[in-house]
């Protein structure tokens, strides 16, 4: 589990092989060459509940010489570990106790044992005094949660960390839980959250753990799109020097987040379609894949609509470089589901935009808050009066 600076824990990059491996849209030549590359990374850690699993679920096929002898390593792994914590707890002192008790919760992080890991790091958490060391339990324990996908697990542990923040910690370990809280926040559909974490942790970022930077700057742009109004993006991300640095070695991302920003509309979409494989093969970001491409597709439309009072189908298609029937479909499912404020007259072939007025907006949001309030009071005055 202990991993170099600059390079990502090896059961993420395990995890990323397992989602491609059942993913439909990587082809099938693709997949045997991860099939060999799994079934060596579980060679190589001895990962023998995850083999099983893969097995069960006809992933990989079953090799009863291999399971044993596996099975044989754990177990004489295991006795060793074992004797060394009876021999640290009788001859040593508490902080070789506390190692010998880590080095077996690693073993059964290692392995890909997450029930014994984690019953494991709570008896190594009993032996840790130091904040910082029980720090780094909860940065294993998240590790592991993301390693299975277990949200839970992560959002326990996450609020776990903040809680021994208050017990004190330093700056580095503080940083580093931003970013786990980020992949945490894109995971579960938060990209508000996340993209304001991850721009946080910009110029502090060594979680290479998790992830490379290509991959943090490529999570941060995605996110703050969707998130940031139109002067955030600029100072924040279009402006960033950390952006600015890396933002040119991965594919279509400049040019994706630099043309909307310019309103450079016919080429967004050139570079929004490149970046779609990328999004749809990513482990955090695939369950969302149709919600995030709404989401894009709503920022840009308003942006192009708010320059106008009305403009005609025709010039705006010709914007997007799209057919005149695409933009009327799109624009049609955007007004019917609420994310555009405009309207279509087919007959001029003309789009007319009714953006509210904020004022005018809570206005109503009062009076709708207020009728609903009054229709509670009277219901509850009913039942009273019975």
């Amino acid at each position: 589990m202990e991993n170099q600076e600059g390079t990502q824990q090896p059961h993420l990059v395990l995890a990323y092989k397992l989602f491609l491996l059942t993913h439909h849209d990587v082809q099938d030549i693709e997949k045997v060459r991860l099939k060999e590359e799994v079934l060596t990374a579980i060679k190589s850690d001895d990962m023998v509940p995850l083999y099983e699993t893969l097995v069960a679920e006809s992933l990989l096929e079953k090799d009863q010489s291999l399971l044993d002898s596996v099975r044989a390593k754990n177990e004489d792994e295991l006795n060793k570990l074992d004797e060394k914590i009876a021999d640290a707890e009788e001859n040593l002192g508490e902080s070789e106790v506390r190692e010998a008790h880590l080095a077996k919760s690693l073993f059964y992080i290692r392995i890909g044992d997450k029930d014994k890991a984690l019953e494991q790091d709570k008896v190594t958490e009993g032996k840790t005094v130091a904040v910082g060391q029980r720090m780094d339990l909860v940065f294993y324990t998240l590790q592991l949660g993301f390693f299975c996908m277990d949200f839970d697990l992560i959002s326990k542990s996450i609020d776990k960390a903040k809680n021994l923040f208050e017990e004190g910690g330093d700056w580095e370990r503080k940083n580093r839980l931003k970013v786990y809280e980020g992949l945490y926040c894109l995971s579960t559909r938060n990209f508000k959250k996340a993209a304001d974490l991850f721009l946080d942790s910009i110029s502090t970022f060594t979680t290479y753990e998790l992830f490379p930077y290509d991959t943090f700057i490529f999570y941060t742009v995605l996110t703050s799109i969707i998130s940031l109004d139109r002067v955030s993006l600029k100072q924040k991300v279009v402006d960033a020097p950390e952006i600015l640095t890396v933002i040119g070695k991965i594919p279509h991302l400049s040019e994706f987040l630099n043309s909307l920003y310019d309103c450079q509309y016919k080429s967004f979409f050139s570079a929004f379609a490149g970046l779609t494989e990328q999004i749809k093969l990513d482990r955090y970001l695939h369950p969302h894949f149709r919600y995030y491409m709404r989401e894009v597709r709503t920022v840009v439309y308003s942006q192009f609509l708010e320059s106008y009072k009305s403009v005609t189908i025709e010039a705006m298609a010709k914007a997007f470089g799209v057919t005149v029937e695409f933009i009327d479909l799109e624009l049609s499912r955007f007004i019917a589901a609420g994310k555009l404020h405009c309207k279509i007259d087919k007959v001029a072939g003309v789009l007319e935009t009714n953006r509210p007025d904020a004022k005018n907006a809570l206005y109503q949001a009062t009076i709708k808050q207020g009728d609903f309030l009054l229709n509670r009071i009277q219901k509850l005055s009913r039942v009273i009066d019975l």
